[in-house]
């Protein structure tokens, strides 16, 4: 039978081992769904490596990224106005330099090419049918910063060169809004295959 001085010192002992559990769990990345994905959508990951994943053809509503703020609400009021329901990711096509990327367009993408109809809302969003695509993807769960994005490229470019394939161009998806924390924000970083 423990005595209650024995109770004391065994506390702090099990207070660690449970800490030690919760840490382990908090670090193996998981996707945690906000919105429904694209028919046809494969989940992200698999997380911190290279994977090659092809698309089906999908409708999106593209704006430029000037201000990815500005470029978020104006795809936003677009599928509220247009009652298009919200899906992840979001899409933001990337141009790669040889230090950075930026984000050069945004993207919200449609359930299926069967919702909705391609064309122009206005002056800054159009509506296109993107055909099948192969990519290379990387995927992290974390904060969206240059960091992140510079280790995604540096893992994409290794095994682009690895495999002697050429990317067309490059993409970010993002599945996660503000409500969820950034260090549980899913993201891919994907280098679209010629």
């Amino acid at each position: 039978m423990l005595t209650c001085g024995m109770k004391l010192l065994l506390l702090p002992l099990i207070l660690l081992t449970s800490s030690c559990t919760l840490a382990d769990d908090e670090k193996s990345p998981a996707y945690r769904s906000e919105a429904s994905l694209p028919k046809g959508w494969p989940k992200p990951g698999p997380y911190n490596e290279v994977s090659e994943k092809t698309y089906p053809p999908y409708r999106a509503a593209f704006t430029d990224g000037t201000g990815s703020t500005g470029a978020f609400w104006r795809l936003f009021k677009h599928i509220k106005r247009k009652e298009i329901p919200m899906t992840a990711p979001v899409e933001m096509t990337m141009e790669k330099s040889e230090k950075s990327m930026r984000m050069a367009s945004m993207a919200f993408l449609y359930q299926s090419t069967e919702v909705g109809e391609t064309g122009t809302d206005g002056e800054k969003i159009e509506i296109r049918d993107i055909p099948s695509q192969k990519v290379l993807s990387y995927t992290w769960m974390g904060p969206r910063n240059e960091s992140s994005l510079t280790i995604a490229k540096a893992a994409l470019e290794q095994h682009l060169n690895e495999k002697k394939l050429v990317a067309a161009s490059y993409r970010l998806l993002g599945y996660n809004g503000p409500g969820t924390p950034k260090k549980k924000r899913t993201h891919e970083l994907q280098a679209i295959l010629k």
